[in-house]
């Protein structure tokens, strides 16, 4: 006999009764005429028939659930009746599920030996449908819960493990599948019976997840859910060889530093975490060598060794073990190791580049591989550069790793000939290029009848590319004919170029400009120059030399005595002819017999202490001289004899004819005549020679007289109140004028 929770006594007539959600309100039919009813029930529907009828119990100790699959939506009430049937019994039970899409219906517990029908009936006041027939056994629907497992691993294998499982219905038959996380792909096992099961040939040192399913019956029932399992298999000795790279470099004359450097293994060759690396070196130069062996944990190690050849291993170390030894020999002498040839680098966009080359020139030595090394031109920030290692047969390979676009890279490819590497052939390459964004700034200098033009490198984030070419323009200033263009290529070192074809004392303007394979860059800054003429330049640097050389003779005592007896040599004997002693001239020796005269008394120019009378004034008219016989008669009177001392001890040259002209325009303002008029009418002649005060800085002169040198009175000369910086001849009291026939003036010292 059929139980449930909800239970019906005998068939039910459809429409069925049971608890079923109500569609939205519709008008009432009864209240619309008949045209308006067939409209209204055009917009329900009657049922679909149910379909994808299934039955499920959860476990050997649940109830069965069986949902269904409702069809469109009917928009008026309709009920769903489950009928339950066992041969001889029906059982029919209404859906209390609300979902308007889906339904379901628990069931009471069944017994593991009946056939059951299940048939889902659907009704509406439009009409019913009813669903196909689903006939089973208990055993068939019943899903076991998802077993619980366990995975044990080998000590001895890592690539080995057992899985342990228990299930309480003591399921007969389980499936499982396992893969690494790092994967999407499963690997399967089917038809595991019993409840262990062991799986070989895993990968160490990675996480495995494991799933496992189980059913109760071989042939019966439906498949758990899988239950999930993760573990990572231990650690195993490394089977990866390092790939090894280095570079050398000479420190003195005895010693090398050698640079290594290698790629760290990947997760299947290393099979654990790599605690450290073990560098190894053995000199091959002597008799008995002894292996130096130093630990990192780094993937690069340079040291300063002796100047020989080496026989480097490098190895890595996990916890299990060590890898196989990685080798490389130094070789100080790789000229007879010739590089590949024809290498090419092609732009690929992307950040990639096409590297190509083909096999070096016969050789004996066999070629074991090829390292492809590539560095930024410009960038010191990389330890080393980067580099790939690869087999003999490949020719070309695409490089990614660390390349940027618009950036110059310095690419290098070496033949491996066993452990040793041979020369290398290098060029330049890039994966994308644009126009420089800057100009290099230029510098000229005048060099050898031409200019030196020398230029400094762009900055390599305004370079976008390689360079390529240089193109340096020359145009005359005035623009009238077109720019002289000099291009320098960039595969020469030498950032500058002398131009020799420059037209002295033109003027041109000098600018320059950069270029990638993509364009030609915008010019830097610009330059007027021109040449000056080589007389000019002969003229200054024989000026700069003779004053350097006579800087350096006067500065040493030799030399200085040396070129004084040169020059003696050389000017004229009046020159150095001795300057006569005044004393023994003629008007010194007359001026003895009025010796009486020439002491006239202080008082007569200096005031007294006591009393100070008012000096008359002095009429003064000026008197122009034009008689040229001022000057000639005394000319003719003894040229030559004497030449004239100033107040000041300097020496005055002796008057040319020259001089004698300029006087002569001059005396009219340095000559006075002074006339005063006496009481008694009589009028005193006062000498001529006087010079006006006020402007002349000449030496007093005195008259001619007889007399010797002996009887040489001393002058004495007391200044004046009126003047006390100034020194007045004393007027001496001859009769007549005094005319200056014996005297000759320098008028170079005097101004008007």
């Amino acid at each position: 006999m059929l139980t449930s929770g909800h239970e019906c006594i005998g068939p039910v007539p459809l429409p069925l009764r049971g608890s079923c959600r109500r569609a939205p309100h519709p008008p009432p039919l009864s209240a619309a005429p008949a045209a308006g009813l067939r409209k209204q029930l055009q917009q329900f529907y009657p049922p679909d028939e149910p379909r994808n009828v299934s039955c499920v119990q959860h476990g050997t100790d649940g109830h069965p659930i069986c949902t269904w699959d409702k069809g469109r939506l009917t928009y008026i009430n309709t009920t769903y009746v489950v009928q339950l049937s066992n041969g001889t019994d029906v059982l029919y039970i209404s859906e209390e599920s609300l979902d308007t899409r889906f339904g379901s219906l628990a069931l009471s517990k069944l017994n593991f030996d009946s056939t059951y029908t299940i048939v889902v009936a659907a009704s509406n006041e439009l009409g019913s449908a009813f669903s196909q027939p689903l006939v089973f056994m208990l055993i068939d629907i019943v899903k076991p819960h998802p077993p619980k497992f366990s995975v044990e691993f080998e000590h001895s294998s890592a690539t080995n493990c057992t899985l342990s499982w228990h299930d309480e219905a003591q399921a007969q038959l389980c499936r499982l599948r396992y893969r690494p996380l790092t994967r999407h792909a499963w690997s399967m096992v089917e038809n595991v019976q019993g409840e262990k099961c062991s799986l070989y040939g895993l990968e160490p040192y990675t996480t495995y997840e494991f799933q496992l399913s189980c059913k109760i019956h071989p042939k019966h029932g439906l498949w758990s859910n899988w239950s999930t399992y993760q573990n990572r298999t231990p650690e195993a000795v490394p089977t990866g060889v390092l790939g090894v790279w280095y570079r050398q470099q000479d420190v003195g004359s005895q010693q090398q530093n050698i640079s290594l450097f290698w790629k760290a293994l990947s997760k299947s060759e290393a099979r654990g975490r790599i605690l450290q690396y073990t560098v190894t070196f053995k000199a091959l130069d002597q008799q008995s060598p002894v292996a130096e062996a130093h630990l990192t944990t780094q993937t690069s190690y340079a040291r300063v060794m002796p100047r020989v050849n080496y026989k480097i291993t490098v190895t890595a170390e996990n916890s299990r073990g060590r890898s196989p030894p990685a080798s490389i020999t130094t070789d100080l002498g790789i000229q007879d190791l010739p590089p590949p040839q024809e290498v090419s680098a092609i732009a690929m966009g992307n950040s990639s580049i096409l590297i190509s080359w083909k096999p070096p020139i016969s050789t004996t030595a066999s070629i074991s591989g090829y390292v492809v090394e590539w560095a930024d031109t410009h960038s010191s920030l990389e330890p080393h550069p980067a580099w790939v290692k690869l087999p003999a047969s490949n020719l070309s390979t695409v490089i990614a790793e660390h390349v940027k676009d618009e950036v110059c890279y310095q690419i290098s490819v070496f033949a491996l000939y066993q452990d040793r590497a041979g020369r290398a052939a290098s060029v330049k390459g890039y994966s994308s290029a644009k126009a420089p964004s800057a100009g290099p700034q230029m510098h000229t200098t005048p060099h050898a009848n031409g200019i030196l033009v020398s230029w400094e490198a762009i900055p390599a984030q305004q370079q976008r590319g390689c360079i390529t070419g240089y193109h340096i323009y020359l145009q005359k200033r005035d623009r009238q004919a077109d720019p002289r263009v000099y291009a320098v290529s960039s595969a020469t070192a030498q950032r500058s170029l002398h131009i020799t074809d420059l037209q002295p004392g033109e003027h041109y303007v000098l600018w320059m400009t950069a270029s990638t394979p993509a364009a030609e860059g915008p010019w830097g800054n610009s330059e007027l120059i021109c040449l000056e003429n080589a007389g000019e330049w002969m003229a200054v640097v024989l000026t700069c030399s003779l004053f350097l050389f006579s800087a350096c003779m006067c500065s040493m005592p030799p030399a200085r005595k040396a070129l004084h007896s040169l020059l003696t040599i050389l000017v004229p004997q009046w020159q150095s002819k001795a300057i006569p002693d005044p004393a023994n001239a003629t008007w010194a020796k007359n001026y003895t017999s009025v010796k009486a005269e020439l002491r006239w008394p202080s008082s007569l120019f200096l005031p007294s202490t006591s009393t100070f009378e008012e000096p008359e004034p002095t009429q003064v008219e000026e008197a122009l001289v034009k008689d040229k016989a001022l000057l000639s008669s005394s000319g003719r009177q003894g040229r030559g004899d004497w030449a004239l001392q100033s107040s000041r001890g300097h020496e005055e040259p002796v008057p040319s004819t020259a001089d004698e002209e300029v006087c002569e325009q001059q005396l009219p303002d340095l000559y006075r005549r002074m006339v005063e008029e006496e009481p008694s009418g009589h009028t005193q002649n006062v000498p001529e020679y006087i010079a006006n005060p006020s402007t002349s800085t000449a030496p007093p002169y005195l008259p001619l007289g007889a007399g010797t040198a002996e009887d040489l009175p001393e002058l004495e000369c007391h200044a004046l109140s009126v003047f006390p910086t100034t020194c007045l001849t004393p007027v001496f009291p001859y009769g007549g004028n005094l005319t200056l026939d014996a005297v000759k003036i320098n008028c170079s010292s005097l101004t008007r």
